[in-house]
């Protein structure tokens, strides 16, 4: 880990995505030590005011500071990412294991979850559960975690279909190893790299995706602050102040790259064929 460390240091594309990824979690996770006002308190007579040493970003239409909503959405979107990614990741990779190891019904079974899942619009899939579920920042991780499944359980599939009649497999089927055994030794330390990278670079897209939730009013529930949301506000005041956009825009821009730039570094140190020739 440290020597991965080291060589992500070393590469400028790599080095530079870490520095956003740091520098954007830290603001997010201090931001009640950097926020200099309230993310929800009104001050309706500074209204829509352009930066400022007292606003950085400016205000809102309810005299909000744009800077410390922007700080403290930051939480919500890396909550909602970590949180998602997380559980995704996690029973994508056990139905995944199961269906490239397990029989051929069970296989078809699974892939047939998968399909029907990716079948449906992402945002139709939102509409419906918050119309069914309610509005809220739950069911918005709901919704990322159930669409996000395929993607991960697809790759850890195609991977295990690719480890699964080697040499060492056969040789731990022989001596008695258990299922569970074989998949949790053996199978998925080998092939945990592209679900790694697959999951670094699929959190600016969930980030998005909450942000676009949020922005057509199926995120966070007012006044809570959030990237989508501040966007909206911003759409509603665009013939009035550009500050809103730029605010919300800022950081949506900035953790894509950081964490784009740092996934490619990280595809081309574990997997070897695609790693850089210094």
């Amino acid at each position: 880990m440290i020597d991965v460390f080291k060589r992500i240091l070393k590469d400028p594309m790599g080095c530079f995505g870490l520095i956003l990824v740091v520098l954007i979690c830290a603001s997010a996770l201090m931001a009640e030590v950097i926020a200099p006002y309230d993310p929800i308190a009104l001050n309706i007579k500074d209204r829509i005011q352009g930066p400022s040493s007292s606003h950085l970003l400016g205000t809102d239409q309810l005299g909000r500071d744009l800077f410390s909503r922007v700080l403290f959405g930051g939480r919500v979107a890396l909550k909602v990412a970590l949180i998602s990614i997380s559980a995704a990741l996690s029973i994508g990779v056990v139905l995944g294991m199961i269906a490239g190891f397990g029989p051929a019904w069970l296989d078809n079974l699974i892939m047939l979850f998968f399909d029907t899942i990716r079948s449906f619009p992402t945002v139709m899939f939102a509409l419906a559960s918050v119309a069914l579920v309610g509005l809220s920042l739950t069911t918005v991780i709901g919704v990322i975690v159930i669409t996000s499944i395929p993607n991960y359980g697809r790759v850890m599939r195609t991977q295990t279909l690719s480890i699964k009649n080697n040499e060492f497999i056969q040789a731990e089927r022989v001596m008695g190893a258990s299922l569970p055994r074989i998949l949790g030794i053996h199978v998925l330390p080998n092939v945990m790299g592209p679900l790694v990278i697959l999951a670094s670079m699929d959190i600016p897209t969930v980030i998005a995706l909450e942000a676009g939730l949020s922005f057509l009013g199926m995120g966070v529930k007012p006044p809570t602050p959030s990237w989508g949301s501040i966007l909206n506000d911003g759409y509603t005041l665009i013939r009035n102040t550009p500050w809103p956009i730029i605010a919300g825009s800022i950081p949506l821009i900035l953790i894509t790259l950081g964490f784009t730039f740092l996934g490619e570094s990280l595809r081309d140190l574990i997997d070897p064929k695609l790693r850089k020739s210094v």
